[in-house]
């Protein structure tokens, strides 16, 4: 069963693309047909890259690891924020870091830098400091905040990139097209999907379209993580399972009990050889 319907983003204005003059003859497969000089997007073919998406985003939460959400328009950022903190995911919903993906450590060391300063706070150490320089750390932090707040949890690179408008956030795509990370992008008639390993050819602008699809892709996502706790459990309970049988199975050994003196066996009287008898003979032998 589909995950959506071609009704549910019809009313959502999934089918709106941009003006025919803006368009990239790359999405051309995608678009249906031209109405007053703007392109409608085909949402049967919507309906089904939705689907594949979906599906593939589920498999990559079941097994553990994480997708990275971007962002930055401003009709997007709410919804982008909502959703993903929804399954337990990063975000990017601000200015994208140059080099996020592709100089990851430094980013990083951004992130622990805003840690150690909250650290710092709570015990005490910047109550010695004068206001002016009380006043420059806590802007630094709410600037760090503000821009990688987000992405705290992110210890390593993303197994997945999930964009809204990859027109937009070319930078983020070429990133980890470079690492090969894959990407699950919204893509509009105004967009090159060549690089986009898969496209949901929708409205990237309407804040109803990519919600819809949002909601959508994110189910899959938690029905993932469900699915991995599950598992997780099962997994627990069978070796549980195993170690008790194996328990059952091991043979008990009898305590030994220590020995007494009066049961250990006596030992044998050893025989002193007739030394004096049988050097008698010998003797008289050698006077004859």
């Amino acid at each position: 069963m589909s995950r959506t319907n071609f009704d549910q983003l019809l009313q959502a204005g999934c089918h709106f693309g941009h003006l025919k003059r803006k368009w990239n003859p790359a999405m051309a497969q995608y678009i249906y047909t031209e109405r007053n000089g703007i392109h409608i997007i085909d949402l049967h073919k919507t309906v089904v890259k939705i689907d594949e998406a979906a599906d593939a985003l589920k498999q990559i939460a079941k097994s553990g690891k994480k997708i990275l959400f971007v962002a930055t328009k401003k009709q997007t950022k709410d919804i982008i924020a909502d959703k993903a903190t929804s399954v337990n995911m990063p975000y990017v919903i601000e200015r994208w870091p140059g080099g996020m993906l592709t100089n990851f450590p430094t980013i990083r060391k951004a992130v622990k830098k805003m840690a150690n300063i909250d650290k710092l706070m709570q015990d005490g150490t910047f109550s010695n400091l004068s206001k002016r320089e009380l006043l420059q750390i806590t802007r630094q932090r709410a600037k760090l905040e503000k821009n990688l707040g987000s992405i705290a949890d992110l210890t390593r690179l993303p197994s997945a990139l999930f964009v809204v408008d990859v027109l937009k956030e070319q930078i983020a795509v070429r990133e980890a097209n470079r690492l090969g990370i894959p990407v699950f992008g919204i893509v509009d008639t105004n967009s090159d999907p060549n690089n986009i390993d898969f496209i949901i050819p929708a409205n990237d602008d309407a804040k109803d379209s990519v919600e819809i699809i949002l909601t959508a892709c994110c189910n899959a996502i938690n029905e993932g993580l469900e699915e991995r706790k599950v598992e997780k459990a099962d997994e627990k309970a069978a070796d549980a399972q195993a170690d008790a049988e194996a328990e059952e199975v091991k043979p008990k050994r009898a305590a030994r009990k220590p020995r007494k003196a009066a049961d250990a066996p006596a030992e044998a009287p050893v025989e002193e050889a007739p030394v004096a008898e049988e050097a008698a003979p010998a003797v008289e032998e050698a006077a004859e």
